[in-house]
Formats: C-alpha cells, sequence, structure tokens
C-alpha cells in the first residue's frame, strides 16, 4: 500500500526523528547512573549479548533482507550488492577500528586500540561505544531514505521497527558507559553526560544515511548492505568479545538469543 501522504514529509527530517529516539535510549540507559554506581558483571553481559542479538537479527531482517529484494525487482543478481555492501561495510569499520583511539569495555589501557594517544582511560571507554553506534544511525537513515523512492507500508514499517530494535539496545549500550564511568571516579552527572554523549553520532550518521539514498538512488540495496556489513563487524569485534568476559558466558549467549528472537518478532510480525 502506497503512503502518498509521506511524500510531504521529507525522509532525512524522519530520519533525523527516528535516530533522536534512538539517543533518547541511549541517554535513558545512561541515566541509570543516578541509581545504580555499580553494575552486576553478570547483568552487564547479559544486556551486551542482547545487544549483539538486536544487532544481528536487524542486519539480516531489517537491512539485507530487503537490500536483495530490491535488487531482484531492478532486475539485478540480489547477492551482488548484498555481498559488495556487505563487505565494504566492514572495511569501513575496520579501518575506522585502526584510526579511532578507544578502550572495549573491561580490558586495561595497555589494550586500547587504533591511534595511540594520551587521551583518559574515560574519553577511549565513550569512544568505543560511540564506534558502535556509527552503523546504527546510519542503517536508521538509510532505511528511512528509502521512502523517497518507494513510500510503501512495508518500507514504513522497517523503517520504524529497526529504529526501535536499534533504540532498545541502546539503553544498555548506554549504561554500560555511563556506570564504569561512575566507577572510575566520575560524578553521577558527568558520567551520565558522557553516556548519553556517546549516541549523539546516530542522528549524524542518520541524517548523512538518508540524504546519501535521495542523493544516489541506484545505491540504496547497496546502503543497506553496507549498514548491515558495519553493524556485524561491531557485533563480531566488540559486542560478542566484551559480553563474554568473565565465567558465565551462557548469560551472555541466552541474552544473544533473546535479543535475536525479540528483532526477529518486531520486524516479521509488524513489517
Amino acid at each position: 500500500m502506497k503512503l502518498d501522504w509521506l511524500l510531504e514529509y521529507n525522509p532525512i527530517l524522519l530520519a533525523f526523528g527516528a535516530t533522536l529516539f534512538t539517543w533518547g535510549l541511549t541517554a535513558l540507559g545512561a541515566s541509570m547512573v543516578f541509581f545504580f554506581k555499580t553494575i552486576n558483571k553478570k547483568i552487564l553481559n547479559s544486556m551486551l549479548g542482547f545487544a549483539a542479538g538486536i544487532m544481528i537479527a536487524a542486519s539480516f531482517w531489517s537491512l539485507l533482507k530487503p537490500a536483495i529484494e530490491m535488487a531482484e525487482e531492478s532486475g539485478t543478481k540480489g547477492w551482488i550488492p548484498a555481498v559488495v555492501g556487505f563487505l565494504s561495510g566492514g572495511l569501513f569499520l575496520y579501518v575506522i577500528d585502526r584510526i579511532l583511539p578507544h578502550l572495549h569495555l573491561g580490558l586495561s589501557m595497555d589494550k586500547a586500540e587504533g591511534i595511540k594517544t594520551q587521551w583518559q582511560r574515560s574519553v577511549l571507554l565513550v569512544l568505543a561505544i560511540t564506534l558502535h553506534n556509527i552503523p546504527e544511525g546510519l542503517a536508521v537513515g538509510v532505511a528511512f531514505g528509502a521512502l523517497a523512492i518507494n513510500p510503501d507500508i512495508g518500507i514504513l514499517t522497517g523503517a520504524v521497527v529497526l529504529a526501535i530494535g536499534i533504540g532498545l539496545q541502546n539503553f544498555p549500550e548506554g549504561a554500560a558507559v555511563s556506570i564504569p564511568l561512575r566507577r572510575e571516579g566520575f560524578s553521577r552527572l558527568r558520567a551520565f553526560h558522557y553516556g548519553q554523549l556517546s549516541g549523539i553520532v546516530e542522528p549524524i550518521a542518520g541524517v548523512f544515511g538518508a540524504y546519501l539514498v535521495l542523493t544516489m538512488t541506484p545505491i540504496l540495496p547497496y546502503a543497506l548492505s553496507f549498514a548491515a556489513g558495519a553493524m556485524i563487524f561491531v557485533v563480531v569485534e566488540e559486542l560478542i568479545p566484551e559480553s563474554q568476559l568473565g565465567d558465565e558466558t551462557d548469560l551472555s549467549t541466552v541474552g544473544a538469543m533473546l535479543g535475536f528472537a525479540t528483532m526477529m518478532v518486531l520486524d516479521v510480525a509488524l513489517s
């Protein structure tokens, strides 16, 4: 079903509004620092696993699958933009990962990645989560940008579901930044500030993704696959290893299964 009324709205503004929502849930998660000074390692691992599961499911159901279908509808072999875009997204995040100084949760300063700097541990922790949010914002932006090409109810629903799914997994990520900062001596307000700040890149990436689709329509299947590849890189490189730190690895695995199931239900049932 076509939604002609959507043509009256700028997809870039829709993407901006959706990524403001995902940023808001990052801030909501970061606000947990006002109630807790520490976070149980088992709970943290479960939340990180849940976030990983949502991102894996979103990469397929909301990004790769629609990319393949769009390519086939245009007469192109579906696997071509899917593979090219997917690997390009992974390569893009690999380059950023090698350049941007950051430190994963639970690791010592000598394990910091990217260009070597004298930045404080807290800054490096925030940058690690910020790195997660680049492909997430890009994915939401591309999904809403697709409405300019095909203002269909299925496209709109898929974009909304993707934003909801990304928002859900942003909540534990916000807490995973702010609470460890509190433990490192930050005031609650300052820890919250840095926690929510890690999500500010999402509206920026979302607007960029939507603008890219609007100005270069034929690349949409590639853009969707690119976002999927970038998200999977983050999951495999960072979220899963971080969620497996400690002895209770089964909890993070269960969290990942629940996250995948949650996103799959949202996407399949509501799209």
